[in-house]
């Protein structure tokens, strides 16, 4: 009598036969990605960088000049066709030994006169903590396009090692809207503190969030202050006002 022959068991056997042959000609050999990988990484700014590839996995490693190159290698190699993932090594050059306080320094003036001239100026309250060459940023915007773009002068500044993003951009809003340019019209119409709307380096900040309002920035002296608090309360509509500014010279706010 002829033996039975499991047909299924033959078939799974003829597949794990091929499985591993078709598997390759699928996903290209390792050589072949790394190839795409190392040709997606032609530049200058990527010459520090170098690419292992293992069963489709790739490995970077090097030294790239700045977070927004380490970030932009990743994103690169991971949309290279057959990579399974990304092992992120690289490191970020550190420049010339560039302090903390420094590195701080440096971006806060970048970021008082990003985007002057769009109209947001005026309602976006940045915070910046740098520790270690990563930076924290935090606080309030009104538009997606100021977080992006502060983030990205952040990211292409060299010494800076990491970024922590805490930005909240406020939600849409029409009766925010109308409440941000009556406070604007009430803080820098008031004769004592329209200076401060001339030179965006010494802005006052009025952010706004579902009626709230929160006074951020620096000015010159204490009655200054007072008299943005008092006006910037006076606003219909306005839910609460918190006044957060710092006076030039004092710890205290």
């Amino acid at each position: 009598m002829m033996k039975a022959i499991n047909v299924f068991g033959l078939a799974a056997a003829a597949l794990f036969t091929i499985a591993p042959a078709a598997l390759v000609a699928q996903n290209g050999s390792d050589q072949q990605v790394q190839s795409e990988v190392q040709h997606s990484l032609d530049g200058k700014r990527f010459a520090g960088v170098q690419v292992q590839v293992q069963n489709g996995a790739v490995t970077l490693n090097g030294q790239v000049p700045t977070l927004a190159d380490k970030l932009d290698a990743e994103k690169k190699a991971r949309k290279t066709h057959h990579v399974a993932n990304v092992n992120d090594n690289l490191t970020v050059a550190s420049g010339e030994n560039v302090s903390d306080a420094e590195l701080q320094q440096k971006l806060a003036k970048k970021l008082i006169y990003d985007r002057v001239g769009y109209g947001t100026t005026p309602f976006n309250a940045l915070t910046l903590e740098i520790h270690n060459g990563v930076a924290t940023l935090g606080g309030t915007v009104v538009e997606p396009a100021d977080k992006d773009s502060a983030i990205s002068l952040i990211k292409n500044t060299p010494g800076i090692q990491g970024l922590v993003d805490k930005v909240q951009v406020a939600p849409p809003s029409p009766m925010d809207d109308r409440i941000r340019m009556a406070e604007f019209r009430a803080v820098y119409g008031a004769p004592q503190l329209n200076r401060y709307a001339m030179d965006p380096a010494k802005p006052i900040r009025i952010a706004v969030n579902n009626g709230h309002v929160v006074l951020e920035g620096v000015v010159d002296s204490k009655a200054d202050k007072d008299i943005a608090g008092i006006r910037a309360n006076g606003v219909p509509g306005v839910f609460s006002v918190q006044n957060d500014l710092a006076v030039a010279g004092q710890n205290e706010r």
